[in-house]
């Protein structure tokens, strides 16, 4: 579908095709000096233009085909001044950008294959034709697989539709995917943000760090100089919303081996010798131990009962006779025949 003219070079001998990590952290933490500025490509640095012609397309959904009609007049003349021409499909839904005989950039064909993937993601136009300036780029973020529940990912969408404007940077968010425009490092910025909530970090902690490093980029001494101290710590907190249980149950520890078998009564009476002793021994043996029973219920009971009296009591119910009336109880009799006899007379 698409032919370029433009070639990368070729490796340097002795070196790798591919440029490992530490030297990709070189340059995202290398500073672009103040004033610097990319010089811009004119007609003169290629007056021979390209002998192949590259071409993009790309489709569209059938809701952007009323605004699509609308603004293509203005995509057309904005590609126009860059020789790039430009046509709109709205029998298959495509979009078609193709370079001419008079297109001397070779950046510009991938610039305007950007506009127009923009334009299908229902970025506004406005927007879009930014990407023909030197210093604004854009990126694609995917993240419809970076969270497995639906309502979780709706959820956390949710968070980034209502972030706004970032450091002069547009998002839209569409679908599973979130386009951004801007300068190169904010890309960077907006990346990590994105992605960050995501993965359940709300965006407020990213967009604070972000305003105050703003704000610092703009003193030239402290520039050169770490932000580390000057930037906010947040602190995770894992809050356990699970109710803790009124009573908590310790587990054993657990053994593999069965439990030991209780001792049987012969066994209890081998090991005491018990077993070898005739019957009357035994029986002896039982007798001992009920009175040194009754003996202990005793003298624990001395301290708070009067065995004096006790023993007087115990006495005097051993010489009355069974049946017989104590002599209280035979006064209060005796008082009571008195009494009927008064009565009577």
């Amino acid at each position: 579908m698409a032919s370029s003219s433009i070639r990368a070079p070729a490796p340097a001998a002795g070196k790798d095709e591919f440029p490992s990590e530490k030297t990709e952290t070189k340059q995202n933490s290398s500073l672009v000096p103040d004033g610097w500025k990319e010089p811009t490509l004119s007609k003169e640095d290629n007056p021979r233009g390209f002998w192949e012609e590259s071409s993009f397309a790309t489709l569209f959904p059938k809701y952007r085909e009323a605004y699509l009609k609308e603004c293509w007049p203005l995509v057309q003349k904005a590609l126009n001044e860059h020789h790039v021409s430009a046509t709109l499909d709205l029998i298959e839904g495509s979009m078609t950008i193709c370079t001419t005989k008079k297109t001397f950039d070779p950046h510009i064909i991938l610039r305007a294959r950007d506009i127009i993937k923009l334009l299908a993601r229902s970025v506004a136009f406005e927007q879009a034709v930014r990407l023909l300036q030197d210093d604004v780029a854009c990126d694609i973020i995917k993240i419809g697989s970076l969270v497995r529940n639906k309502e979780r990912f709706v959820k956390r969408r949710r968070q980034l539709i209502g972030i706004g404007t970032l450091n002069t940077l547009l998002h839209m968010v569409q679908g599973n995917s979130v386009s951004a425009i801007g300068p190169f490092n904010g890309l960077q910025e907006i990346q990590k943000v994105v992605l960050d909530t995501m993965k359940n970090i709300h965006p407020i902690y990213n967009i604070k760090t972000l305003m105050i490093k703003q704000e610092l980029a703009k003193d030239s001494e402290l520039r050169t100089q770490s932000w580390e101290r000057f930037l906010p710590q947040f602190k995770h907190k894992n809050v356990n919303k699970c109710k803790e249980p009124k009573k908590k149950t310790v587990k054993k520890e657990y053994i593999p081996f069965p439990p030991p078998q209780p001792e049987s009564q012969i066994d209890k009476e081998l090991a005491s010798g018990e077993y070898f002793l005739k019957a009357n021994q035994k029986k002896w043996q039982k007798m001992e131990a009920i009175q040194a029973k009754r003996a202990g219920a005793l003298t624990s009971t001395e301290g708070q009962l009067d065995v004096a009296a006790v023993k007087e009591k115990v006495k005097k119910a051993k010489g009355r006779k069974p049946g017989a009336l104590t002599a209280e109880e035979v006064k209060l009799k005796m008082e009571a025949d008195e009494e009927k006899k008064k009565r009577k007379k």
